[in-house]
């Protein structure tokens, strides 16, 4: 076996678990997807088996070394590009030795492997990272070109081990080709966390982490879902059995009931009639109560465990299922032009991103703005929402209103709680537990509702955000979409899909995720030609 995980276990500094006890084997060469909802730990636990951080309990055998790809790359942009690959120290002993430096600690660091330098090149080159100066801050890339730095060590280092986290996120469209070719020839054992389905299908297994602990599906995503729909159907059918035997028990229980009132008429007309001594009559009396008492008893247990599996099997349902948010209308009738931009550049540090470009944005379009790393497809939309001005050209805009909803989500205010979140945007002045409702029906339970913001998933944010929009009577007359679908689960990427696709109002995104183009409806794209420098 290349990875062997067993009992291994994770608690925050805070002391509150995040996985515990897990069990599973990868064997050497095989391709593994890793899937989960947001918040169960899928981050945490590749950087377990990486090293990176120190597991709580359990053990990580690996008959091989391992690389980790992480995400979130902002936390490295102290690094050199040098750095970032883990090679500056034999570089720099390289450059010594060579500059006539004969000391031992320089041969030391080098650790005899001469051609470092030509094989950073090499791998620089097939990213497409030539371009780039190995003593440059990574805060000067773009987010491709920081993934595509890390995705460079996999051939620098050749690991036998390879841990992917969300390695797809913010590469265009050719930089991923390069990616889903790199992975299908790798014969290095792979385990990768992604929601983007291209990367998901090579794998042969599927490792779903939950709450629950880990489930090896033996098949890639396609075969997973599959299974789990198939689950979901059972789940269902199950549903239906628990509601037809609850209502039965339900019945059961008012019939005894009716049948207890009328024996106590019965035992009082006798009583009346004197046709029973007292004494007889009254045992009798004390008897059919105990009796019916204790029938009454069993089947209320009866009915209140058939209730409880019933509440059980519809949080499992619940959890199971896309959460579909429905966002309202824009007012504005279609076809009115929003956004006219004629001939329009911008300049960075002197340097032109593209060459004059025109288009117009009308009431209901759904555009894409597409375009290599670097090519400037977050400025922009900068422009089109008037933060910035363009260098040359000019832009015109009508009165119109926007949201801007950006990988982070920023209209999140962290400081404030879930449900104090929801409170800000009820501009329909909702009543509390109308609030509290849709606050659940989004997949958050009474336990987080008093919770930070701050302490939120990505996919916990969106959803949050889809449910203020929800709430909110000022649906926004465009939505505008910056690599929306980084940093989510799968289940959360549908939800953001579902909401997306049946919004009516006008849509400008930036994705690299092809599916998610493909079942958005986009209309029409802007395509930047990136200048070559």
């Amino acid at each position: 076996m290349s990875v062997t995980i067993k009992s291994l276990s994770y608690l925050h500094p805070d002391r509150e678990t995040l996985f515990e006890n897990l069990d599973f084997t990868i064997p050497k060469g095989g391709k593994v997807a890793l899937v989960g909802n947001n918040g169960t730990g899928k981050s945490t636990l590749l950087q377990v088996i990486a090293g990176w951080l120190p597991p709580s309990a359990g053990q990580v055998i690996l008959s091989e070394k391992a690389y980790y790809v992480p995400q979130h790359l902002g936390q490295y942009d102290h690094l050199s590009v040098a750095e970032a690959l883990m090679v500056e120290r034999k570089l720099n002993a390289l450059r010594a030795i060579l500059e006539g430096d004969a000391a031992a600690g320089n041969f030391a660091d080098l650790e005899d492997d001469w051609e470092i330098g030509e094989r950073v090149q090499a791998a620089l080159l097939f990213w497409r990272l030539e371009h780039l100066d190995l003593w440059q801050r990574m805060k000067s890339l773009s987010g491709g070109e920081k993934t595509k730095v890390f995705l460079a060590g996999l051939l620098v280092h050749a690991p036998g081990v390879i841990l992917l986290d969300e390695p797809s996120n913010h590469m265009d469209a050719s930089s991923r080709d390069l990616l889903y070719d790199f992975i299908g020839k790798s014969k290095a054992t792979i385990l990768v966390v992604s929601h983007d389905k291209a990367l998901l299908s090579p794998p042969d297994s599927t490792l779903e982490l939950s709450a629950a602990g880990v489930e090896l599906f033996g098949g890639n995503y396609d075969f997973y879902r599959e299974q789990k729909e198939s689950k979901l159907n059972a789940l269902q059918s199950q549903l239906d059995e628990q509601a037809k035997m609850l209502k039965q028990a339900k019945q059961k229980a008012r019939d005894m009931t009716a049948q207890r009132q009328k024996m106590e008429a019965k035992g009082k007309s006798l009583s009346k009639s004197h046709s029973l001594p007292r004494i007889v009559a009254g045992n009798l009396k004390r008897k059919a109560e105990q009796s019916t008492a204790r029938l009454q008893g069993a089947h209320q247990e009866k009915v209140h465990d058939i209730a409880d599996s019933l509440r059980q099997t519809r949080l499992q349902i619940r959890q199971s299922q896309a959460l579909r948010i429905n966002l309202k209308e824009s007012g504005l009738h279609q076809g009115k032009v929003l956004v006219d931009a004629r001939k329009i550049g911008f300049s960075y540090e002197k340097k032109n991103l593209w060459p004059p470009l025109s288009f117009q944005v009308r009431s209901g379009d759904r555009i894409r703005i597409e375009g290599e790393n670097g090519s400037g497809k977050t400025t922009l939309l900068q422009l089109i929402m008037g933060r910035f001005q363009p260098a040359i050209g000019e832009i015109f805009k009508a009165e119109f209103s926007y949201l801007y909803l950006d990988q982070d989500y920023t209209l999140i205010d962290e400081q404030l709680s879930l449900f104090e979140q929801v409170q800000k945007y009820n501009t329909g002045n909702l009543e509390e537990h109308d609030l509290k409702s849709l606050l659940h029906y989004s997949q958050f339970s009474p336990e987080v509702w008093d919770r930070k913001c701050a302490g939120l998933s990505g996919g916990e944010k969106m959803k949050l955000t889809l449910c203020c929009l929800g709430i909110s009577n000022n649906m926004p007359d465009m939505l505008i979409l910056d690599e929306p679908t980084n940093n989510l689960d799968i289940q959360s990427l549908e939800v953001l899909t579902l909401a997306i696709k049946d919004y009516k109002g006008t849509l400008l995104v930036i994705s690299h995720d092809r599916n998610f183009i493909e079942q958005i409806g986009i209309s029409a794209n802007i395509a930047l030609d990136k200048i070559s420098r």
